[in-house]
């Protein structure tokens, strides 16, 4: 861990200007991702100028109205280029230096742009919390946290879309709530449609592992059996652990699962296309299909004995969705979303 003003740098300044004309960007990962971490950074950030960034894939992000609101490093690597263009100071808190995932053709590995200075705050494993809060009374110490202020997305009409799915699920996400996200594709509208919703823990696909959507749930839902738990699933993704269902039955968890149907691995489809590796010959894109057979999620949830639903409309989502939030026990909704 650095001096917290070794750390900091070229970041200081006032709330309009940073010293010497540099853009700062405090990147948190880990801990710091709790409520503590992150009312001391959005201190910092309000009284320097700095702006935050939160790593891709946080284990888990605490969030919602009343806490600091915080935009996610995109997965793409250059929508994640464009968020950190012109910084000149990076700071990492809990986090490591940003990389792409894959070897993309035409695109760098390391997202860190040349000439923007990398310094260590507080490494992944250390006390990234007392270190945002003694940074924070060194250069903070009247500036109060930025609140998320509480605001929740009107309920949709129609044919159901993942806009459309994010946008019931932040209307209706009760307070306390743990998500564990496992969209994918189908996810890129939840971050803001959730932001305003009550405080709320996220936990999100760390490392790539295909398939940690619903044990995570499983493990939340036992570790905390007073809350409501909402995994967020895809249905290419959910075939590596359906079997978590039956968990659920067996230990009657308060978990509702929403699958997102779209009848193909579209992000292994997308994949393939970024690194170049197009899916031209019918044989082969037939193996990133998910429609001979088509699956029957509500099928496979009943054999495992949850009690499931399907929805195609914005307005067949909702009520279920409500009702799983208000009783205890499992259940799951499968959203049938246009396909690619």
């Amino acid at each position: 861990m650095e001096d917290a003003p070794q750390a900091w740098g070229g970041c200081q300044g006032d709330a309009a200007q940073p010293r010497g004309g540099s853009t700062c960007v405090i990147l948190l990962g880990g801990a710091a991702l709790r409520r503590p971490g992150l009312e001391a950074a959005s201190r910092i950030a309000a009284a320097s100028g700095a702006r935050l960034l939160c790593e891709t894939f946080p284990a888990r992000l605490e969030r919602g109205a009343g806490l600091p609101g915080l935009e996610r490093l995109a997965y793409l690597a250059e929508f994640a280029q464009s968020q950190l263009a012109g910084t000149t100071q990076l700071i990492l808190a809990g986090a490591r230096a940003p990389v792409s995932f894959f070897a993309y053709p035409g695109l760098p590995s390391s997202l860190v742009s040349d000439g923007c200075q990398v310094r260590t705050l507080a490494a992944p494993g250390e006390d990234v919390c007392g270190a945002l809060a003694d940074l924070a009374e060194r250069v903070a110490p009247d500036a109060r946290p930025q609140a998320q202020p509480a605001e929740r997305p009107a309920l949709p009409s129609g044919e159901l879309t993942a806009e459309k799915a994010a946008a019931v699920i932040g209307a209706l996400l009760p307070d306390g709530a743990i998500v564990s996200d496992e969209a994918n594709t189908s996810g890129l509208w939840l971050p803001a449609a959730t932001a305003g919703a009550p405080p709320h823990d996220w936990l999100t696909l760390t490392g790539g592992a295909i398939g940690q959507g619903l044990p995570v749930a499983t493990g939340a839902a036992l570790a905390c059996p007073d809350r409501s738990v909402l995994a967020l699933g895809s249905d290419g993704s959910a075939m590596y652990t359906i079997s978590a269902l039956w968990t659920h039955a067996r230990e009657q968890l308060d978990i509702t699962t929403v699958i997102f149907s779209n009848r193909s691995y579209a992000i292994l489809a997308m994949e393939l296309d970024r690194v170049g590796a197009v899916a031209t010959g019918e044989a082969a894109r037939s193996l990133l299909s998910l429609s001979r057979p088509a699956l029957d999620f509500t099928a496979l949830a009943a054999g495992m004995g949850v009690p499931a639903s399907r929805a195609a409309t914005a307005e067949e989502l909702a009520p279920p969705l409500r009702q799983g939030f208000a009783e205890p026990g499992p259940d799951l909704i499968e959203a049938i979303s246009p396909g690619p």
